[in-house]
């Protein structure tokens, strides 16, 4: 007869002892080698277990020594692929956004227009956000590369591609920025709520303070770098009006709609 044994969490929780984890000081002991020696690591087999344990029981269930058990290792092992839960998590939002360079869909750059390029693009973060409800909530949370850019195009390769597809369809810096905030603005907010809706924890966001940034990781991304003031500039309130004019206009095309039928 087996019993099931429980032990403490670095999240101050518990959780059922795993069989095949075992006591990596005991196997030393006995001249064994330890079950972390006996299981083949990787960072992307790290990174890939822990986006499933979240998508299986939620960002609040994450910890080290869950993780651990899922692979079948103590939690020290993890520590030589991952710093720690902080960088695991970063790590997470690079594996997201980096799910979208294999997606047939999005287009590197614009093919049959800008529309049809911004079309295919914030589908295909809507696409990111279904697959992963429960996860999609650190792409508004963790810091990215450069402190000043938006959720949810959580890296300098997909802003610059963004940017540079709408200069090369005629937009001026000026234009490509505000459309740059608006797009960013109107995915995130539809994005948390659509994942709220399907059980994920969006509140309250754990926000990190960003590190201090390197001007010259900006260096191959020549449009980021150039529209870096502008990118930067706060317009919340502005960009709060205008959003809502538009959505009242919307309202008022529909209203209307309505009337005529």
């Amino acid at each position: 007869m087996s019993t099931t044994a429980t032990t403490n969490d670095d999240e101050g929780g518990t959780v059922p002892a795993r069989d095949d984890v075992g006591d990596a000081d005991a196997a030393l002991v006995a001249g064994e080698a330890p079950p972390s020696r006996s299981q083949r690591l990787s960072r992307e087999r790290v990174v890939e277990a822990a986006l499933a344990h979240i998508d299986a029981n939620g960002l609040a269930g994450l910890s080290m020594r869950r993780l651990g058990s899922d692979l079948g290792v103590e939690a020290m092992a993890l520590y030589r692929h991952v710093a720690g839960k902080e960088e695991l998590l970063d790590a997470i939002v690079e594996h997201l956004m980096a799910t979208m360079w294999a997606d047939e869909e999005i287009k590197q750059q614009p093919v049959h227009g800008w529309q049809d390029f911004l079309q295919r693009l914030a589908h295909g973060v809507r696409r990111v956000a279904l697959a992963h409800p429960q996860a999609f909530p650190l792409v508004a949370s963790r810091p990215t590369e450069a402190p000043w850019l938006r959720p949810p195009l959580r890296s300098l390769d997909w802003v610059e591609v963004f940017l540079r597809g709408l200069t090369d369809e005629g937009f001026t810096d000026e234009a490509a920025v505000a459309a740059y905030r608006a797009f960013t603005s109107f995915l995130l907010g539809h994005l948390l709520l659509e994942v709220s809706i399907r059980g994920a924890d969006v509140g309250p966001l754990d926000v990190l303070e960003p590190a201090e940034h390197d001007p010259s990781a900006l260096d191959p991304f020549p449009l980021v770098r150039r529209l870096r003031p502008g990118l930067s500039d706060d317009r919340s309130a502005v960009e709060f009006e205008e959003s809502l004019e538009s959505l009242l206009d919307r309202l008022t095309l529909v209203r209307t709609e309505h009337l005529e039928r």
